[in-house]
């Protein structure tokens, strides 16, 4: 052998294949054994053994997860040189993987790391395993074989033959067939989501989807839920008004991922993106329940299915040029956008702009605009469906909750604030406190019940708080990235059959991770996104067994966003909280949800508002974070699709996005000149009222002429073929803008009669209301203003981005369903 040590990240059967052919024996001990492993295995342990290799495999049945098919093709090989025994967990989680090969005495290769005896295991699933020579680690080496020795021949173990095999069975089948046959059709492909080498689910990640089974969460034959049948009746509307894009907004929960699986139904070839490894493995399962006639592959780092109906693929994956180039632009009839984070924006962009699908798809379970801007930039703002988290309490599909905000003594003003987190060691200082945690301690006694997840801020504050409560006689723990002794799954069992209260946590349980039982959120630590704190209140919203309502506990004190943040759990949204004034700082909650403020809270809450950052502060902040993540100045459109403040602010604030840039200090001396100079032209682009979108068709028609000739006056007829013809070739523009009973006759075109119609409506009333700027005379349709030559292209450039702006705000707001 050439190597000593070796990591092996992905097709380890080379390495099985290429030290079975050296070995004179071959150990190996796994948790799990699946018919797709034996089988790709087979061949090279029967070559094996007819040269006389010894061959002894230890599985376990733990929860049943081997296959009875797969033992039992391991029956079949029956080889006087092949020993199989299996581990009799009795409830104790069984979790080693490792092989070894002995080539002599002294000669021969150790592999431990993650991969289990399956298919997508041993050929390309996301591994870690590490091979060790015995000539460099012999005593290591040794200690192994003889700890798989004792471990093989432990009394715990049985052999296995036909009558233990035929034992199996029945337990596998008696097991199944109490959490209704649950894996009775676990596939190949399926048991890509049970084996840790794709969605890092254990043995318990199973049991809970086994508890879903049994309390009728999961059921053989998947038909759409309430939520998703409303959701895919507005998508077939925003089809039949002849959208090619649009956004589904629906909390977590209710089944993003089953609902694009029924809407796929309709198209041939479907791609599915997403930023998390997980997210495409579990889609795929969920696909595979809807469509199983259709094939599926998988597109990122470990895998390049280009062929299959189904592609999953990873974002980063695919935004490389050569792997983006495998595929035809093409390819896809429908591709669907999984959520994503800012930093991916601009990959996302760049795979969407190389493809032309039928209809692009965007799923997110974040409501908040504000929060998640880019994936309303992706579908053009087109919201086809919208269910919040509270409008699914109301319908009973999700559970009610029951708030309390608790008085926070920390003092954040004294507490560093560093753009967009408190400085963490000031913050931990604050809060490791005795009477802090006396007065976290005595809110959760007075208002918990049975199952707590605490979110923290920082790994010593979990730890802190652990302790504490650990000392007040609370069965509790912490659980984060840096604690080793305790999995995540042993800490959800433990808290799923009582033998924990609490957990606390940072940043574990804000997404992906479903314990329908919790009944208690802890909040103990300053809210800095809104999108995280609903994420983390979707944990514990989960309809259960025995569960009436989910406790939250939320910490309130002076910290950033505290006065904002009770506008996530209100029926009013955002916007409709800050317009009814200072005094009603109380949300307006769903009818069966609780709502209890200490009096201390309702009172800093009220403090809060009087000092609000002002919004022009606000939109400073969201302009400069955009352009630094674009690496340019933003358009007017660009800021109203991708920042995180809302664009109808500037026209209050500023009266144009032109003025905004020019109090942002923004433009150059030279376009502040022309800023100055023309600035009322820029102000009734902007603000001239538009019930339909006739004003803005006939400016881009004339922008359309180009720069030096824009400014040139028009005719009604020469306008009319543009403006029938940007109203109609989209379904939901005519829809919006000309459907009404005078407008449905134009329908097709009348050079005459759009003439007039143009006449009458844009030209005539825009002349009367621009004090000027625009005239309308003997015919000819004017914009009045006197530009250099120099400047012609600056300006023209600045109302093009008020225009454009103006025409999608328009269509966005009239033609979104709430």
């Amino acid at each position: 052998m050439n190597h000593s040590t070796k990591l092996i990240t992905n097709n380890l059967i080379e390495e099985i294949k290429e030290n079975i052919e050296q070995s004179t024996s071959v150990y190996v001990l796994v948790s799990f054994v699946m018919k797709s492993g034996v089988e790709l295995l087979s061949p090279h342990l029967i070559r094996a053994m007819q040269k006389g290799t010894e061959i002894k495999i230890l599985c376990g049945d733990y929860l049943y997860v081997t296959q009875p098919e797969a033992l039992q093709v391991l029956t079949n090989l029956n080889h006087h040189n092949l020993e199989v025994r299996m581990w009799q967990s009795r409830g104790v989680s069984f979790h080693p993987k490792s092989y070894i090969f002995q080539r002599d005495a002294n000669n021969g290769l150790l592999v431990v790391g993650s991969s289990n005896l399956s298919h997508s295991a041993l050929k390309d699933g996301h591994e870690w395993n590490l091979s060790v020579e015995a000539s460099t680690q012999q005593q290591t080496y040794e200690e192994a074989i003889d700890q798989f020795m004792k471990l093989f021949y432990h009394e715990q173990t049985l052999p296995l033959n036909k009558e233990t095999l035929k034992q199996y069975k029945q337990e596998h089948a008696l097991f199944h067939q109490t959490y209704r046959d649950l894996a009775q059709k676990w596939t190949e492909q399926e048991e890509l989501s049970l084996m840790l080498s794709h969605n890092q689910e254990t043995e318990q990640t199973i049991k809970v989807r086994e508890k879903k089974v049994a309390y009728g969460e999961e059921t053989q034959e998947i038909k759409p839920r309430p939520a998703q049948k409303e959701a895919l009746e507005e998508l077939k509307n925003t089809l039949e008004e002849g959208y090619d894009k649009a956004l589904v907004v629906m909390a977590t929960g209710l089944g993003k991922t089953y609902l694009v699986g029924f809407f796929a139904l309709n198209y041939e070839r479907i791609l599915f993106i997403a930023h998390r490894e997980e997210i495409l493995y579990q889609a795929q399962s969920s696909f595979e329940r809807i469509m199983p006639r259709h094939n599926f592959g998988i597109y990122n780092a470990k895998e390049k299915n280009t062929e299959a109906n189904c592609i999953f693929a990873s974002i980063f994956t695919l935004a490389n040029k050569a792997h983006l180039e495998k595929f035809d632009p093409t390819d896809f009839d429908l591709i669907i956008i999984d959520e994503f984070h800012h930093a991916a924006a601009h990959t996302y962009q760049k795979v969407i702009d190389y493809f032309d699908p039928r209809f692009l798809l965007g799923i997110t379970a974040t409501p908040d605009r504000m929060d998640n801007k880019d994936v309303y930039a992706i579908c053009d703002g087109n919201v086809a469906y919208r269910l919040h988290f509270l409008d699914a309490i109301q319908n009973g599909w999700l559970c009610p909750f029951e708030y309390h905000g608790v008085y926070d003594e920390i003092d954040y003003s004294q507490i560093s604030w560093l753009g967009k987190k408190y400085d963490e060691k000031e913050l931990l200082e604050a809060q490791v406190q005795n009477h802090v945690a006396d007065n976290i301690y005595n809110a959760w006694k007075k208002h918990k019940q049975s199952r707590t997840i605490a979110f923290c801020s920082s790994v010593k504050q979990a730890d802190y708080l652990a302790r504490y409560f650990q000392d007040q006689g609370v069965h509790s723990l912490a659980l984060h990235s840096k604690e080793i002794n305790i999995s995540r799954n042993k800490a959800i069992q433990w808290l799923e059959t009582g033998e924990i209260e609490a957990i606390f946590t940072v940043d574990l349980f804000n997404e992906g991770v479903d314990i329908p039982s919790v009944d208690t959120l802890l909040f103990v630590r300053p809210t800095e996104s809104l999108t995280v704190f609903t994420q983390q209140i979707g944990r514990g919203l989960r309809l259960a067994e025995d569960k009436e309502y989910c406790t939250v506990i939320d910490l309130i004190g002076n910290y950033k966003n505290a006065d904002i943040k009770l506008s996530v759990l209100s029926t009013e949204g955002m916007e409709g909280t800050l317009q009814r004034g200072k005094a009603n700082i109380v949300p307006v909650i769903p009818d069966n949800c609780k709502l209890n403020l200490d009096t201390k809270v309702i009172n800093l809450l009220e403090e809060l508002k009087k000092k609000r950052q002002p919004r022009k502060e606000s939109l400073r902040e969201a302009y400069f974070d955009l352009k630094q993540e674009l690496g340019q100045r933003p358009s007017y459109l660009e800021f109203h699709l991708q920042a995180s403040a809302e664009s109808h602010m500037i026209r209050q604030e500023f009266k144009s996005y032109i003025g905004f840039l020019s109090w942002l200090k923004d433009l150059t001396v030279e376009e502040e000149e022309i800023y100055h100079q023309h600035q009322n032209w820029f102000r009734e682009v902007e603000r001239t009222s538009m019930a339909k979108s006739y004003k803005m068709i006939v400016l881009q028609y004339m922008l359309n002429k180009g720069v030096k000739d824009w400014l040139q006056p028009v005719t009604p007829d020469e306008v009319s073929s543009f403006f029938h013809q940007y109203l109609t070739e989209k379904e939901y523009r005519k829809r919006i803008d000309f459907s009404d009973k005078a407008s449905r006759k134009l329908w097709e075109y009348n050079k005459e009669k759009i003439s007039k119609l143009i006449t009458d409506m844009p030209m005539t009333k825009w002349s009367g209301s621009s004090k000027g700027l625009v005239t309308f005379e003997d015919g000819l349709f004017k914009i009045n203003i006197d530009v250099k030559y120099e400047d012609l292209e600056v300006v023209h450039n600045w109302t093009q981005q008020i225009c454009e702006y103006r025409l999608h705000a328009h269509f966005e707001r009239k033609g979104n369903r709430s």
